[in-house]
């Protein structure tokens, strides 16, 4: 008896920390990709820039009488030592030398002091993507993205690595896709009797519609997604009448090729129970030889 209670104990606590698991991790990635994410735009971009933003400052500000009411305690005993250090000889550093070293301090000081001022490398950033998103949306800028994108896809490593980058982001953000969805279908593909989810791009060129039919308009050209990756996969052709269409959104059947139909959409799910069981190995085989006997 106490052996059965404690194998019940441990079923139960692995289901329910499966649960818990199931339900914890999405959020937890998602936070840790989102952390992440920014400790990368913070260390990478962010602090470039405000480093450059501080040399601006410093460079801008050639007096010392002006930072001077600014400073701290520590900045301004740091001057009086290397003052009295280039006085006494033991320093070769000028005086000049010197106040650069305290207008650096006093700035990074006054900058550390305001929390706030480090978010300035993040909107100088945003502002920057911006701003280049503009000039590329021009006739000269795409001139020039063509002409950086042939020099990029001209370098050896590069160019195996580069283009296939620019199809994910494309896939993923672009708002000028070159492939075009309109609404999720299924298929039958690769063969019949095996139906696929496939995203409607448009009408086929005229000398396959016309092959498959004489009457025009009569096809439609479908993309069928691959797992997981659904930015690659197969373009078909087929006629209209031989597509059914889903009643599911282009993100819900993404989600649901990329995990492999694990995620179907809450509305289309089929409880477990209804599924029924699977047919066993030679279970056809016994069904025939009963009916034949």
């Amino acid at each position: 008896m106490p052996t059965q209670d404690r194998r019940t104990f441990r079923n139960d606590f692995r289901r329910f920390f499966v649960k818990g698991l199931a339900v914890l991790l999405p959020t937890v990635l998602t936070l840790w990709i989102l952390v992440k994410a920014y400790e990368f735009v913070d260390v990478a971009i962010a602090q470039p820039i405000n480093g450059g933003i501080q040399f601006i400052m410093s460079q801008a500000t050639p007096h010392l009488a002006i930072l001077e009411q600014n400073f701290e305690p520590e900045t301004a005993q740091i001057f009086k030592e290397l003052e009295a250090q280039r006085e006494d000889g033991i320093t070769n550093a000028t005086a000049e030398t010197v106040r650069v070293q305290l207008r650096d301090s006093a700035i990074k000081e006054w900058w550390n002091a305001r929390w706030y001022m480090n978010f300035i490398g993040i909107v100088v950033a945003i502002l920057a993507v911006y701003v280049a998103g503009r000039l590329l949306g021009g006739f000269l800028g795409r001139r020039i993205q063509t002409r950086v994108e042939s020099l990029l896809t001209s370098i050896p490593i590069v160019k195996q690595i580069y283009p296939y980058v620019k199809q994910v982001v494309d896939f993923l953000i672009s708002d000028e896709k070159k492939i075009k969805f309109n609404r999720v279908v299924m298929v039958e593909y690769p063969r019949k009797g095996i139906w696929s989810v496939g995203l409607v791009t448009g009408s086929p060129m005229r000398a396959m519609d016309t092959e498959i039919s004489p009457q025009a308009g009569s096809s439609i050209t479908v993309f069928i997604p691959s797992s997981p990756t659904p930015f690659t996969g197969y373009t078909i052709t087929v006629p209209r009448d031989s597509v059914v269409e889903l009643p599911i959104t282009i993100d819900e059947a993404l989600r649901f090729t990329i995990s492999g139909g694990v995620l179907i959409p809450s509305h289309q799910s089929i409880g477990e129970e209804d599924l029924g069981a699977l047919p066993t190995p030679g279970a056809k085989e016994v069904s025939t030889n009963q009916s034949k006997s």
